[in-house]
């Protein structure tokens, strides 16, 4: 008896058990940003969005694939064009798009990112990275990036996902090389320091030159201004000699002393004295 009743409260608590893991197993919410691949015996059969849904408990299940934006990031080694070799750091952001979402999990899984993304992007980046310079790889990496995505989107075509964006995070050479390309760097810089030089001593000579053009310039517009003046000031007196020839002994007459000289030529006159015949 005491079997018989202990026997039936087990199947009473397991009947409640499986009551009640079957009436949790009956719904299920999805978050937004989130959808929920809907598998019936193992099987997707449909996708539900965000919010609450229910399911057959024991019979269907689900899987949550998110739709948000998101990063993967790999490291690899590459060649340029000139043979330099180079350890490459790049991310990919890619998003799965809500109506692929059925097809991308019933296609590949879970997974699908290092399926797609981690399997392609080693062979688009040493393809292109072998139609770059060492020197273009490091000036404009953003060209470098844009050529991988588009290489990455080609190769992924009709797979399911999108590529955003494809990043150069990071492009390492040897330590030879780098050492070779500082030490050019340096040079360039000093080129460019010398010719600013140059062109400061040229600037300042220039302005040496103009100064003292100007000053001979000047001096020699004096010196006609005066000699213009000068020829005035002689034709005036000239003129007025031949209108008034007693202008000379007037003129003399106002710079005498009053002292008649000591000694005298014979037959010489006495200055400014006029003596009547």
């Amino acid at each position: 008896m005491d079997f018989t009743r202990r026997l039936a409260l087990f199947a009473l608590a397991a009947g409640v058990l499986f009551l009640l893991f079957g009436i949790n197993g009956t719904w299920f919410t999805v978050d937004q940003g989130q959808r929920a691949v809907l598998l019936r015996w193992g099987q997707a059969v449909d996708v539900e969005g965000p919010g609450l849904h229910f399911k057959l408990p024991f019979i269907e299940d689900v899987v949550k694939m998110s739709v948000r934006e998101q990063k993967e990031e790999f490291k690899t080694q590459a060649y340029s064009q000139d043979q330099q070799p180079a350890t490459v750091l790049v991310s990919v952001n890619y998003r799965l798009p809500e109506g692929n979402v059925l097809d991308v999990y019933t296609r590949y899984g879970v997974d699908y990112p290092s399926i797609l993304i981690d399997t392609q992007l080693p062979q688009r980046l040493k393809e292109v990275f072998g139609i770059f310079s060492a020197q273009n790889m490091i000036q404009d990496r953003t060209k470098l990036g844009l050529e991988v995505q588009r290489s990455l989107e080609k190769a992924l075509d009709n797979r399911g996902i999108q590529i955003v964006s494809v990043q150069v995070e990071d492009v390492s050479f040897s330590d030879v090389y780098e050492t070779a390309v500082e030490n050019r760097m340096k040079s360039i810089v000093l080129q460019y320091q010398a010719e600013a030089e140059k062109q400061k001593r040229i600037t300042n000579a220039d302005a040496a030159a103009y100064e003292v053009k100007a000053a001979a310039d000047a001096q020699a517009h004096a010196i006609e201004v005066k000699g213009q003046a000068e020829a005035q000031a002689i034709k005036a007196r000239s003129d007025a000699l031949q209108s008034n020839p007693n202008l000379v002994n007037l003129t003399a007459a106002e710079k005498w002393n009053g002292v008649l000289p000591t000694t005298m030529v014979p037959g010489g006159s006495v200055p400014f004295v006029a003596i009547p015949r």
